[in-house]
């Protein structure tokens, strides 16, 4: 536990492109995307069939005794500019919104989808709430932790690259720190949880996920928008980088989930690609609403984000650099308001809808090795509400 924490923590603190805690961040890839009424009524309905609430999942964690002290730190950074306090308020507003318990939600529904195998012990079968036994719930909380404890990680700033406008160097050492702290916490709940499944194999598969989330969000800020908006960043390259900072959490999740009930390596499998293709559905649909919904800002979108790579392969380098260029204003910076208008206008745009709807249509195709049920029915229409734009 401590290497890992220690890896993370140089993962943030020494990556040679660290932009400033001010930069535009992606605090979730279930934050802040889907909050049309239709989605919420999906989400809604999808914790009735589970029959138990996640929009606090892994809140119940963060409220416990013990951090209680490190609250009352917390509350120090009260009118600094540390990001950690964006990360709580943001944690807790999504919470409320049914748009970050998302991996959790997914894990116990395709938990009850699966149901346990003919080879489970007859023991399970008083153990079961809900169609999903207690392993699985917990396992579902874990999901949540491990995701809840990279955020946190997130918030750690670069002291080096503060500027004046920043705060105090001091208020800033010390919200790193806190969320140092505060992040090892999670994962010590993390692993606390993982050895009571009393599952190697699934403590094998899950430590895997947190170290391809952690190289995903490196080289995800290896390629940090402000110094790299002229570089070749294909599709491709997006695509394994995504799947390691944000799908294979859930994609392995759902994974562990059946062999938590015993389920052959096939079902495991088809588990899998449902996580797999449904997070990169979802990114695919966050990455496209600044480009849908009618408006036009200097901030709204990512220039690394997929409608922009495809933009690019569409029409070239040179075209790009030309483009780039024409939205160019004075100290570097970019009108991205106009830049906008020209990757809309182009095919990038249509192609990333094409890609979204691709990777929806092949997660609705792993669920149909499911019998058909309430909780295989919730998955598909998360996905239909995924890849909805209209």
């Amino acid at each position: 536990m401590p290497l890992i924490c220690q890896f993370l923590r140089r993962a943030w603190l020494l990556r040679g492109s660290t932009t400033s805690y001010s930069a535009l961040r992606e605090i979730s890839l279930f934050s802040g995307t889907m909050t049309a009424p239709h989605w919420n009524k999906v989400i809604s309905d999808a914790e009735k069939v589970v029959g138990y609430p996640t929009s606090f999942m892994s809140l119940r964690c963060l409220l416990r005794d013990e951090l209680n002290n490190i609250a009352i730190q917390v509350r120090k950074l009260v009118g600094t500019k540390h990001p950690l306090l964006n990360t709580a308020r943001t944690f807790v507003n999504d919470s409320l919104k049914n748009q970050m318990q998302m991996r959790g939600l997914v894990v116990l529904l395709i938990s009850k989808a699966a149901g346990l195998s003919k080879s489970a012990d007859h023991t399970f079968q008083h153990d079961l709430v809900s169609g999903i036994c207690a392993r699985q719930r917990t396992l579902a909380e874990i999901t949540e932790l491990i995701h809840t404890a990279f955020l946190v990680h997130r918030s750690i700033v670069n002291i080096n690259e503060l500027k004046a406008c920043d705060g105090p160097i001091k208020d800033m050492q010390y919200g790193n720190k806190m969320a140092i702290l505060s992040g090892d916490f999670l994962f010590a709940n993390v692993f606390a949880g993982l050895a009571g499944l009393q599952n190697p194999k699934v403590l094998e598969i899950i430590s895997g996920t947190i170290g391809d989330m952690a190289k995903g969000i490196y080289y995800e800020n290896s390629y940090m928008p402000e110094n790299t908006y002229t570089d070749v960043n294909g599709i491709s390259n997006w695509m394994k980088n995504i799947f390691l900072s944000h799908g294979s959490l859930l994609a392995m999740s759902c994974q562990s989930a059946m062999l938590l009930a015993h389920h052959d390596s096939e079902i495991q499998s088809r588990a899998f690609q449902y996580g797999k293709h449904m997070s990169i559905s979802y990114k695919l649909s966050s990455d496209l609403q600044p480009f849908i919904n009618g408006k036009y800002s200097d901030s709204s979108f990512c220039l690394n984000s997929a409608p922009v790579i495809l933009h690019q392969e569409f029409i070239g380098r040179e075209a790009w650099m030309q483009q780039i260029k024409e939205a160019q204003l004075k100290d570097n910076l970019i009108d991205r308001a106009k830049l906008q208008k020209a990757i809309k206008a182009g095919k990038g745009v249509t192609s990333a809808i094409d890609l979204c709807c691709y990777h929806g249509d092949k997660a609705l195709e792993a669920l149909q090795c499911f019998p058909d049920s309430e909780a295989r029915s919730a998955l598909e229409n998360i996905i239909y509400g995924v890849t909805r734009f209209s």
